[in-house]
């Protein structure tokens, strides 16, 4: 069995693909998506094909994406349907796609997201975020996009200053720029100007979400952040290692909400506006999630000290969470709080784990 085929996963993105929006707007028109075998990515990708073969909305995609083999392992069940077709890119490249019709959506979800990405590849980190933007907004502009995603993060807030309890999209904290670890938040602070840019100088109609924390069975199961080990060691019936003293106090979401979020900004938000996608049901301390899922596989948590290239990519604040009420002020809401959203996650990749062995797509 494959992700795409399990019960449970089905339901989730039914879900986000009956949502009561404006998929109107899709029919008959193309999507462009950057990043489109990551978390967020992919699962996108499995809505909008939902909505292709059950609500017949003969949407075109574009999946852009370096490593074609992962691609065709992920979509292998849509690989040959004639509204999908595999870009095979380096978005830090300039894109040459002239056969995409005027007009198109366009999400931009490319980025390298975890500490261990950034700690050995941070240049890569960075040309990503602010080199492969600029190609992509490039490639808006070139094709009249009626309106382009640009996937931020909850990191350009930086550290709390102790002045607030949760980040509203105003705030600004504190960031050491002068710093390797600086390059993932920083570049997507830098990211969001040139979206303003664009925006003036161009024309471009943007949006931008901020999102939080993610989590799901669309992880990859090499992803380096604390809260996706948890859960492949809580799948895999090994004791939970945390490399902290686990007081972090973070908001957290779930990749059916995350995508919901994205899906609401882009229909209902204003241009040039950013949105934090977020739920308050699923703020909580590093030490509690490690403790919740060590309950579920029925282990214990270990604290360990973490390697030199570990403690680089971590990220340095200690207090992040953010309000969401702007969001939930154009519709939006979750349907998962971190508690139902773990259980979820762990019941689906458990079965694929018995199903397969060690390999989840």
């Amino acid at each position: 069995m494959r992700l795409y085929e399990n019960k449970w996963y089905q339901e989730d993105v039914y879900y986000a693909a009956m949502l009561n929006l404006p998929w109107d707007r899709f029919q008959d028109g193309t999507i462009v998506l950057s990043g489109a075998t990551g978390m967020i990515g992919s699962f996108l990708v499995d809505v909008i094909r939902y909505r292709n073969e059950i609500c017949h909305m003969g949407c075109q995609l574009y999946a852009l994406a370096r490593n074609e083999k992962k691609a065709r392992e992920r979509f292998w069940y849509c690989w040959e349907d004639s509204w999908f077709h595999f870009v095979r890119c380096d978005i830090n490249e300039p894109i040459c796609m002239d056969t995409i019709r005027d007009g198109s959506y366009i999400f931009h979800m490319a980025s390298n997201t975890h500490p261990v990405a950034y700690a050995t590849d941070p240049i890569g980190t960075i040309t990503t975020n602010i080199i492969g933007l600029k190609n992509m907004l490039d490639f808006s502009v070139r094709h009249k996009a009626r309106r382009m995603v640009f996937l931020s993060s909850n990191e350009i807030y930086g550290e709390n200053k102790g002045d607030i309890e949760k980040f509203n999209e105003k705030y600004c904290g504190y960031i050491d720029c002068n710093t390797m670890r600086a390059g993932y938040p920083e570049s997507k602070r830098c990211g969001e100007s040139l979206c303003q840019a664009y925006i003036a100088q161009k024309g471009l109609d943007i949006v931008i979400p901020r999102l939080t924390r993610s989590y799901g069975p669309t992880m990859q199961m090499t992803d380096t952040k604390a809260l996706s080990q948890f859960i492949k060691r809580a799948v895999t019936n090994q004791d939970i290692i945390l490399k902290s003293d686990g007081t972090q106090y973070y908001s957290y979401i779930n990749v059916v909400d995350a995508v919901s979020g994205i899906l609401t900004i882009l229909f209902y938000g204003e241009c040039g506006e950013a949105y934090n996608i977020a739920d308050n049901d699923s703020d909580i301390t590093l030490k509690e999630l490690a403790e919740i899922l060590a309950s579920y596989a029925g282990k214990k948590v270990i604290y360990e000290i973490p390697d030199r290239m570990e403690s680089a990519g971590y990220s340095k604040a200690t207090k992040a969470r953010l309000d969401s009420s702007k969001l939930e002020g154009i519709g939006w809401k979750a349907k998962y709080n971190i508690k139902t959203g773990l259980q979820r996650t762990l019941k689906i990749l458990a079965q694929l784990e018995i199903n397969k062995g060690s390999e989840i797509i």
